[in-house]
């Protein structure tokens, strides 16, 4: 049977699956580390592709990549990086996109033009940033591009002109998932000019071709892969725990909010996903672990020992300051402290349930614009902890499915290619193996109404 490879450039590594064209089935796979920060030359990336990639990819028929969203990759006339590309989790670019939100007449016309509003995430925030403060530099830039953009271009050898997809497209701020277009007067309000951006690509194009003649589909932003991966029907919702939270519905209908929660993302079929993201998730219990002088076990150990609610104690986890709501110079912070609440145990589910209950409220607010949420499935690194499972059935108010732990969006990217090798109107049918683990809910409203009681008192919103 035919190969497909899917490869998912994440923040922290770079990850690729080949697969069985027909089933999904993982024939093989490997991985390669990405370096650590906010900022990162995109060499980095294709390094850790070829790394990962030596000797795995003999007889692949069709290749896609899902890259991490929102980076910004600014090229020059030859095609040139002109700078280290700033990543999704780079804040500083946060006073930008209030300006640009006031230059526009309010954060309801952003949502109008381009179904989201501009936060220091967002690739047409970082522009603006770009060319205030580093003014030289930015008058080389020609074009720009994505993260997975770049790659794909690489892949395909870097002549043709560079290619993306209409899910990666519509996290820009310069796309809009619903009028299907550019808006190029946003991206010359941000960047004072017009760079070259990369033709959106139909979802199941052959966009190119590796030297070894392996089709190269369009790809996709992570979070759209992941959905791809999933299989991801209406009705469906994943909260995904990684270095960031996300949790994103497939909906037939575009989604347009004027607070700026829920981003109006399209996904990598034709349909749509919106999205709510927190910057903090995962590492938030890496974090705390470190404090407690113990491991990720040792901390669901602790968080498992105590009861729902942490005995009056709240940690607001904005560590990295904060994307939803809308902090990002916020620091993160524990309330309610008491001397008999100061235990290992009470902190270790204080962090646990202040990582998802950012992430129940960006639920909330989907179902809030009308997206039907029938079940969530959950996701990541730290879905694979027993005490996230145990207090995500507390904080949510639908079923949960913990589908088994798998390269999501290597998948996702994977099925791509085959759907572009098999030319088909609908993406193959591929299952997601392994028996499924699963939880009724366990309502415990006052950890939510706490935590929502506690970032208002702190931070007002």
């Amino acid at each position: 049977m035919p190969l497909v490879a899917g490869i998912d450039s994440s923040t922290q590594s770079c990850k690729i699956v080949v697969c069985d064209a027909d089933d999904g089935s993982v024939v093989r796979e490997a991985r390669a580390p990405h370096p650590d920060g906010t900022e990162v030359h995109p060499r980095a990336w294709w390094a850790a592709l070829e790394e990962a990639s030596s000797g795995l990819l003999d007889g692949v028929a069709a290749i896609a990549v899902a890259g991490q969203q929102h980076g910004m990759v600014a090229v020059d006339d030859d095609g040139a990086v002109v700078r280290e590309a700033l990543l999704w989790n780079d804040t500083r670019s946060a006073d930008a996109a209030n300006d640009l939100i006031a230059e526009l007449g309010g954060a309801g016309a952003w949502a109008e033009a381009v179904d989201n509003v501009p936060g220091a995430s967002l690739t047409v925030s970082k522009l603006r940033w770009f060319a205030e403060h580093e003014p030289e530099t930015a008058a080389r830039v020609t074009g720009v591009m994505l993260p997975h953009d770049w790659l794909t271009w690489r892949l395909a050898g870097g002549e043709d002109g560079p290619v993306t997809d209409r899910g990666d497209a519509s996290g820009t701020g310069y796309w809009s998932a619903s009028g299907g277009e550019y808006r190029t007067d946003l991206l010359k309000r941000a960047f004072g000019r017009e760079p070259r951006t990369p033709r959106v690509a139909a979802p199941a194009e052959i966009v190119g071709r590796t030297r070894e003649g392996a089709a190269i589909a369009p790809g996709t932003g992570d979070n759209m892969g992941a959905a791809l991966g999933l299989g991801l029907r209406p009705g469906d919702a994943v909260l995904s725990l990684g270095t960031s939270g996300t949790v994103f519905a497939v909906s037939d209908t575009p989604v347009r909010d004027a607070s700026g929660i829920v981003c109006g993302f399209a996904d990598a079929t034709g349909r749509y996903l919106p999205l709510v993201c927190t910057l903090n998730a995962a590492r938030v219990l890496t974090a705390t672990a470190a404090m407690l002088d113990t491991d990720l076990a040792g901390l669901d150990a602790l968080a498992l020992t105590a009861e729902p609610g942490a005995d009056g104690l709240v940690m607001l986890p904005y560590l990295d300051g904060e994307r939803t709501p809308a902090l990002p110079t916020a620091t993160g912070s524990l309330h309610g402290l008491r001397r008999e609440n100061m235990t290992p145990a009470n902190l270790a589910r204080a962090a646990v349930e202040g990582m998802l209950c950012g992430l129940a409220d960006g639920l909330s607010a989907l179902t809030d614009h009308g997206v039907p949420v029938r079940r969530v499935l959950l996701v990541g690194g730290a879905a694979r902890s027993a005490a996230v499972r145990a207090v995500a059935t507390t904080v949510l108010d639908v079923p949960l499915v913990v589908p088994p732990p798998a390269e999501y969006v290597a998948l996702g990217a994977a099925r791509q290619a085959a759907w572009a090798l098999a030319g088909t109107a609908e993406p193959p049918t591929w299952g997601v193996s392994g028996t499924e683990v699963r939880a009724a809910p366990v309502p415990a409203p006052h950890v939510r109404e706490r935590y929502a009681e506690t970032r208002r008192a702190a931070h007002g919103v």
